[in-house]
């Protein structure tokens, strides 16, 4: 099918690629066949074979170590806002939705040489792909070190870690990213039947982006009246944590509240 009727194979492969996955990850020898009729599927629904897509990123996808970095999502809707990030940058993303993608792409890593897969929500889309420029930080180092303790008063410092980071000044003031190892690791033991329960008994955890260059940063670090800074602090953590389905509760309440009285 693939070699003779490829856009019939195309229309089925949503149908029929865990099963192909599942045979990959099982299978030696079926495994390197289908490393020649695997496709991958990006988020404006085109597909590629593995050969043809790595062809189609590397010009501007590969990082400052040569790996050739495959971005992907698991839920185009969820993570709207990051794989807009990605584009706006000229980069493709993949949409991966299976429950067996932790382990294929795993597999994926071990058969392509120099390749790396990571889901586009792991970073802040300046770190998602590692290059030598940088974007120059508008706020001292100084700053910065008065800045972190007040950001992280404000947050569960067991679930979430506070990173200052430098970012387009256009870019959200806060952004949420999950580590992709932690995150792989702990996907792959909810599926792998055992062996891996270390994974999948480390709590949640995730890393709260600070943009250093953002003007509301700014303003938090400014703002002498220590409520109304506080209450800066919370609204913007609690956009991030919206943005991410992160906020529930007695905390998206909350918020709604709050967001009614600063308007």
């Amino acid at each position: 099918m693939f070699k003779n009727d490829r856009k019939d194979f195309e229309d089925k492969w949503d149908d029929i690629k865990i099963f192909v996955e599942y045979g990959m990850l099982t299978d030696e020898k079926f495994c390197d066949r289908a490393m020649k009729f695997a496709l991958l599927k990006n988020t404006e629904g085109k597909y590629f074979s593995l050969d043809d897509y790595r062809e189609k990123i590397a010009p501007l996808q590969t990082d400052k170590d040569k790996n050739v970095c495959y971005l992907y999502a698991n839920d185009a809707e969820e993570q709207h806002a990051y794989i807009a990030k990605a584009k706006a940058k000229g980069y493709d993303v993949l949409l991966m939705d299976s429950v067996l993608t932790p382990h294929w792409v795993n597999l994926l890593e071990q058969k392509k040489d120099k390749s790396r897969f990571v889901r586009v929500d792991a970073d802040t889309v300046e770190k998602l792909i590692a290059h030598d420029d940088k974007i120059p930080e508008k706020m001292s180092k100084e700053d910065q070190e008065k800045l972190k303790p007040i950001i992280e008063a404000e947050v569960d410092k067991q679930k979430y870690t506070v990173q200052l980071e430098s970012m387009e000044s256009d870019d959200q003031p806060m952004v949420i990213t999950q580590s992709e190892f932690m995150r792989r690791y702990k996907e792959m033991a909810a599926t792998s039947g055992g062996g891996m329960g270390f994974y999948g008994e480390l709590p949640e955890s995730y890393n709260l982006v600070v943009n250093v260059n953002h003007p509301l940063i700014e303003k938090v670090l400014n703002e002498t009246d220590a409520d109304k800074q506080k209450q800066l602090v919370h609204q913007l953590t609690d956009l991030a944590l919206l943005a991410n389905g992160l906020l529930k509760g007695e905390a998206l309440t909350q918020f709604v509240k709050r967001s009614t009285e600063m308007i």
